[in-house]
């Protein structure tokens, strides 16, 4: 819709709406006009981009909006001047998708202001005064934001920051969204805790405060790299370059941006420090105040038995490819047990966080180590999804080659119509219907989510002539179970061969199969994947071995 016929369209019979200001994966923002106060207004039009993505997938419908209910119920139980003021909510039969009335700020984003050159430490103090002024009146009422960052902090005419987008907060009488989602907030601004999955700790939005200021004073993020891969792991291990353009600010942020919580300053020490440099007085030397805070488990005491001995892990984390590999435990299943210190393990974690995904139509969703699912904020962050790049190499545990045909036929290759038939076989006490939610096939070892009653699943690995269960979870997305006896199987290796036709992936890091439901339809379906240092390429086939998607990789 054009500004012209935005200004014929009244919301609720009373917002008319003025301007498209903005737009994301989870909707539209607009200036608008409230005709009975006579005023402007803004307002967030929540929905899928695309809307038979919203026909095709009710359960992300329910989460999207069941995602701006919690914006405004955070917003609302927030009255302070540094908060974005919400007016009202349109949520009415009416209208396929809610409609969130908020103040209209007219200043723009701090995001827009450092896109003209960073800020002086008095100006960067203040602004961060004022965004932590805001962080404080949330974490008092139970409310997390989880996604700190300059796009989500407007600037009134008089430089008052506002914090906004409030869409991802955890509050803690809330229930959690559970649908598949993505990694929680933007990763830049991710502390490293939350990167592996511990939640809870208000500190952590402090940090993103705290590189949020990094940014702002410096011109530059210290730890963004090319790939989101890549940033997280320079999040979870890389030293933070010494601040050269903070001045006052250098000592705090330094602190500020520690790897462990429980170092950090606190919010009240925090304050002191951003007056002093605010005023341009002599900044209080950083004190080291614990906090409450639990530290993650060793990774290691996560993972389920019947996994290979450890792998040594090279000392990088790889360009760029959230690899497809389905979590049993909150452990991609596949992988060596990751080290329990240094480097490697942030490798781990990093596979954990950023490589284990689900896979449809060419986009990985991030997933947390836990394994359970998590959910994304409104803006530029909504869906924080990582295109097909780089293939995720040994550094990860996982092979730097794919085996030869000679060598996978001596293991008993799992990719061909017997290795599939024995793997079925496996999951027989499991699975005694012959149906699954998913199978994912390797050469050497195979996954499968089955059903258990109505709505639960649990997690099979099948290697080295062994199928063990984990529990899975709820089947949120109301999948329906794909009966494995419906495929044919003996096309495999012509499937096999024309992807390797076809994919422009000559020389696969790695490769798969996946028996799952199509993204749009729901319709079972199988997938062939080869996976390189550059990207991914997968054909899409019906039961019976008809290619009715080709994606290659691109060249």
């Amino acid at each position: 819709m054009n500004s012209a016929e935005a200004e014929r369209r009244l919301i609720d019979g009373r917002f008319e709406l003025l301007q498209q200001l903005g737009g994301g994966g989870m909707g539209l923002v607009w200036r608008a006009r409230d005709t009975a106060l006579k005023r402007e207004v803004v307002l967030k039009e929540v929905r899928p981009m695309d809307p038979a993505m919203a026909a095709a997938d009710p359960a992300a419908a329910r989460e999207l909006r069941e995602r701006v209910l919690r914006e405004a119920q955070a917003l609302a139980r927030l009255q302070h001047p540094n908060v974005v003021i919400i007016h009202h909510i349109v949520d009415s039969p009416e209208h396929p998708h809610p409609w969130l009335v908020m103040e209209l700020v007219t200043g723009g984003s701090l995001a827009d202001r450092l896109a003209q050159g960073p800020l002086g430490t008095a100006e960067a103090a203040r602004i961060g005064r004022g965004v932590l002024a805001a962080l404080r009146a949330a974490h008092a009422v139970g409310i997390q934001h989880r996604d700190v960052k300059p796009g989500n902090v407007l600037l009134r005419p008089d430089g008052t920051p506002v914090l906004a987008d409030f869409g991802i907060a955890a509050m803690q009488d809330a229930t959690a969204l559970t649908a598949t989602g993505a990694l929680i907030g933007s990763p830049e601004y991710i502390a490293p805790e939350r990167i592996r999955g511990q939640e809870g700790n208000a500190s952590s939005d402090l940090w993103s405060l705290g590189m949020l200021l990094y940014v702002a004073v410096e011109g530059r993020h210290p730890l963004r790299r090319a790939t989101t891969l890549a940033t997280l792991a320079a999040v979870l291990d890389e030293p933070l370059p010494h601040p050269e353009r903070a001045g006052r600010l250098g000592p705090m942020l330094t602190a500020l941006l520690a790897k462990d919580p429980a170092t950090r300053p606190d919010a009240d020490q925090l304050d002191r420090l951003l007056a002093a440099a605010e005023q341009d007085a002599p900044v209080p030397a950083v004190e080291h105040t614990p906090t409450a805070y639990v530290a993650p488990g060793p990774v290691a005491d996560r993972i389920p038995t019947g996994y290979a001995a450890p792998v040594p892990v090279a000392d990088r984390i790889p360009t760029g490819y959230a690899a497809p590999v389905p979590v049993v435990d909150g452990i991609p299943t596949g992988y060596a047990a990751p080290p329990t210190s240094g480097r490697g393990r942030t490798v781990a974690v990093v596979a954990a966080v950023a490589a284990v995904a689900v896979v449809g139509a060419g986009t990985f969703v991030l997933l947390r180590p836990d394994g359970r699912t998590a959910t994304s904020g409104a803006t530029a962050s909504v869906t924080t999804s990582v295109a097909p790049a780089a293939a995720l190499p040994s550094a990860a545990g996982l092979p730097s080659k794919v085996p030869s045909a000679a060598a996978s036929t001596a293991k008993g290759d799992l990719m061909t119509p017997d290795g599939v038939r024995r793997t079925i076989q496996a999951l027989q006490p499991y699975a005694s219907d012959g149906k699954v939610y998913e199978l994912v096939i390797y050469p050497d070892f195979a996954t499968a989510k089955v059903p258990v009653g109505a709505k639960l699943y649990d997690d099979i690995t099948y290697r080295d002539g062994k199928a063990t269960r984990k529990p899975g979870g709820e089947n949120i997305r109301d999948e329906k179970p794909i009966d494995l006896q419906a495929y044919n199987w003996d096309v495999i290796p012509s499937l096999l061969q024309k992807a390797q036709d076809t994919l422009n992936v000559p020389n696969p890091t790695m490769r798969f199969l996946k028996v799952d439901s199509d993204l749009m339809d729901g319709t079972p379906c199988l997938m062939v994947y080869r996976i390189d240092d550059y990207g991914t390429g997968y054909l899409e086939t019906d039961p019976k071995g008809t290619v009715t998607r080709t994606y290659a990789r691109s060249s």
